[in-house]
């Protein structure tokens, strides 16, 4: 398979200098505009700042980017005609030479095959509520991509603790960033347990080290929560969820509409809270992946 790298991360790979993966679902479908675009450039910059390279993932024209420049940093962040892409799509996307944003599945997909190592995004898919054969694409692919993944969990619309147990069903390691518990997303605990705690980067990279030497091919999930200042009481989060599933069902959406639903909603019903609390996450998320790339 064929993947365009920019000439950044094409240097970063030749002379194996530590990168960050970023996704582009987040750009197009994830936050609005401007904020978007902002915060797309804001994650790449944070990642330079941090010592590695960013490589953020998109298709465009049916080519596979791998390092993008700020024109088609802009183009997902304003067209309307960006379509979300899960492995499932890879075919239609590339036959087709459409112009598409990359989830978590799709990104650690191409990531690996280009030949890096560490990811970030804000929040993984899952289970859905309600509909428990309704799965993420994303939870197959980090059960067989071995990836390192920096998260905030799973998104809160999601049914954590049955999200939870599909990753240890599947055998999916996770750690918990200088915490006990997976992250509920916008906040900091969700009363699930991780695999292991972890204090620094130096331990990440100690445990992605074993994997690898053992041969297992599943992805890593750093679990790293909402900067404190940013958290949302997980009580006022459910009560803004409920309200926002109920008008979800009225209006029939589901599928792979009703998570950037149920998000644009919770954001409008909080005031723009959680709108905030994803950017932070976000921010502080890119940190960690670059720290640990580094390593």
């Amino acid at each position: 398979m064929k993947l365009n790298f920019s000439p950044e991360v094409s240097t970063a790979l030749r002379k194996s200098l530590p990168i960050v993966a970023l996704e582009s679902t987040v750009i197009a479908h994830g936050l609005p505009y401007p904020r978007n675009l902002e915060t797309a450039l804001k994650l790449e910059q944070i990642v330079r700042e941090n010592g590695a390279v960013p490589a953020t993932i998109a298709v465009f024209d049916g080519e596979v980017c791998v390092g993008l420049n700020e024109k088609q940093i802009e183009k997902l962040a304003t067209s309307q005609n960006i379509r979300k892409i899960s492995r499932r799509d890879l075919p239609v996307a590339i036959g087709n030479k459409l112009d598409c944003a990359t989830t978590v599945a799709t990104t650690s997909f191409f990531a690996h095959q280009a030949g890096i190592a560490v990811f970030t995004t804000g929040g993984i898919g899952g289970v859905h509520r309600g509909y428990s054969q309704d799965i993420s694409a994303d939870l197959t692919e980090l059960a067989q991509t071995p990836m390192i993944v920096v998260c905030s969990g799973a998104k809160i619309v999601l049914d954590l603790p049955a999200t939870r147990e599909w990753l240890e069903t599947h055998g999916v390691t996770v750690l918990g960033w200088q915490c006990d518990e997976i992250p509920g997303f916008y906040s900091r605990t969700s009363g699930l347990a991780v695999d292991e705690r972890v204090e620094s980067a130096e331990d990440v990279a100690r445990i992605a080290k074993a994997r690898d030497d053992i041969g297992l091919k599943n992805s890593i999930l750093v679990a790293v929560p909402v900067p404190e200042e940013f958290e949302i009481d997980r009580q006022e989060l459910e009560n803004i969820l409920a309200d926002a599933l109920k008008l979800a069902d009225e209006k029939s959406i589901n599928g792979k509409d009703i998570t950037p639903f149920l998000l644009g909603q919770m954001s409008e019903k909080s005031g723009g809270k959680t709108l905030a609390a994803n950017i932070a996450l976000l921010e502080n998320n890119a940190r960690v992946a670059a720290a640990i790339a580094t390593r």
